[in-house]
């Protein structure tokens, strides 16, 4: 017969077909394992969260979206009369209390809503794993999920001390739209004054012991861990305690070990926020400038002053480049000093030169050996929040958008698997 029984055979539904078949065999045989097991009666009552004890109330089924597809499983049930509350033993030591997925289940679904809309991730449960769940059923586990991470990460202090002599932190802003609900009140870059985004504030540790090919420092891999959230950074001298933001920072520092390196660099675009943090909190920390960000201004000044196609411009900046390179910033500042008057862009970069100067001597950072450029910051501010977040169309609530970040950040740092191991130490 050879093989012409094979031809119009459509094999990937075949497939499809026979891997269905297998889960809902599986999940049919564990779901009447579990039910003909009753030993999660633990008697007529039980202690209740609420102090009070709860009765025994029969059996009751209930249906969970597991890794295998659908599972009913019939469980004990504890009512309280005095909270008028119910819960069951075996959903506590399942994993599945207060949720519809199982643990495997919710772990597929944060992964893939972490990375993807959750439309998206929706789609890819039912390709790859054959899981159906609603985009709307995606995006309340991921942000509870998500709220369940950005807690453990203010509750746990796990250290991950670093072998190398110098760490750096870099400190970063990017917008994140909103909903108008988020935003009305609030200043804004449209038209109208009115803000459209609302600032996730980033703090990316790392370390650069690594040279490339020009002997230039590059950062170490599996070194960057970020922490990140739409807080604020502001406080008033009256204040007790240090700003959201801060607070978050000053986790992230010593659980990375950046307290205890031999050299402590703080890197940042030249936002003033930036400078305040590190002299209140990292007062002896080296504090260097984006060269980049630096060198933009004095592009932004030529092309304000020669216009932006202009030879003369390209010459101007290129010359003010290379005076930035070989630290002869009294070079720029005189030459700012000349176009301040007539210039809004020139008086503006003048300012921005002379309140960092001692943050721009990049002759001797580079003797150093340092890192002078926020790359590393800039690439994490994507990954983050950019690449998920602001795709198009996409209007976050303040609750989803930090309950986003916080998954994205346990998943990009390393630190998913032990907030997962955590979370089943737990139940």
């Amino acid at each position: 017969m050879g093989d012409d029984w094979l031809e119009g055979l459509d094999f990937e539904a075949i497939e499809t077909a026979v891997k269905q078949t297998a889960l809902r065999v599986a999940a049919k045989a564990i779901s009447h394992r579990l039910n003909a097991d009753h030993s999660d009666h633990q008697g007529p009552q039980k202690p209740c969260a609420c102090g009070a004890e709860a009765h025994y109330a029969g059996r009751r089924p209930k249906t969970f979206t597991t890794a295998l597809g659908e599972m009913e499983l019939e469980r004990a049930w504890y009512h309280c009369q005095h909270c008028h509350t119910g819960f069951s033993p075996r959903d506590r030591a399942l994993g599945l209390e207060r949720t519809a997925l199982s643990p495997a289940a919710l772990r597929m679904t944060g992964v893939s809503a972490a990375r993807v809309s959750f439309a998206e991730a929706s789609n890819l449960l039912r390709e790859l794993a054959c899981l159906d769940i609603h985009p709307k059923q995606v995006e309340r586990f991921a942000k509870a999920l998500g709220q369940s991470i950005a807690l453990d990460e203010r509750e746990v202090l796990e250290l991950e001390p670093s072998q190398a002599p110098t760490l750096y932190l870099g400190l970063d802003g990017t917008g994140v739209p909103m909903r108008h609900s988020e935003t009305q009140g609030r200043k804004g870059k449209q038209p109208d004054g009115s803000a459209k985004t609302r600032e996730a504030k980033l703090a990316v540790i790392w370390s650069a012991e690594s040279r490339d090919k020009h002997g230039l420092p590059v950062r170490d891999p599996d070194s960057v861990s970020c922490n990140a959230a739409i807080e604020s950074i502001a406080s008033r001298d009256t204040d007790s305690s240090p700003s959201p933001f801060a607070s978050r920072v000053l986790r992230e520092t010593p659980r990375r070990g950046f307290d205890q390196v031999s050299q402590r660099v703080v890197l940042g675009d030249g936002a003033p926020w930036i400078w305040n943090w590190a002299g209140e909190y990292a007062p002896d920390a080296l504090q260097i400038v984006d060269i980049y960000h630096a060198k933009q201004h004095l592009f932004d000044v030529a092309h304000a002053i020669y216009g932006a196609h202009s030879d003369l411009a390209s010459q101007w900046a290129k010359q003010r480049r290379d005076e930035l390179d070989q630290g002869q910033l009294h070079r720029i500042l005189a030459q700012l000093h000349i176009h301040a008057p007539s210039c809004d862009q020139a008086r503006k970069c003048l300012d921005y030169f002379t309140h960092n100067q001692n943050r721009m001597d990049y002759p001797r950072f580079r003797a150093l050996g340092l890192c002078v450029a926020t790359g590393v910051v800039e690439a994490q501010c994507k990954a983050v929040v950019g690449t998920r977040l602001k795709r198009g169309g996409m209007h976050w609530s303040l609750h989803g958008a930090n309950a986003i970040k916080a998954l994205r950040c346990a998943i990009l740092s390393n630190r998913f698997d032990d907030f997962w191991e955590r979370r089943a130490i737990a139940y």
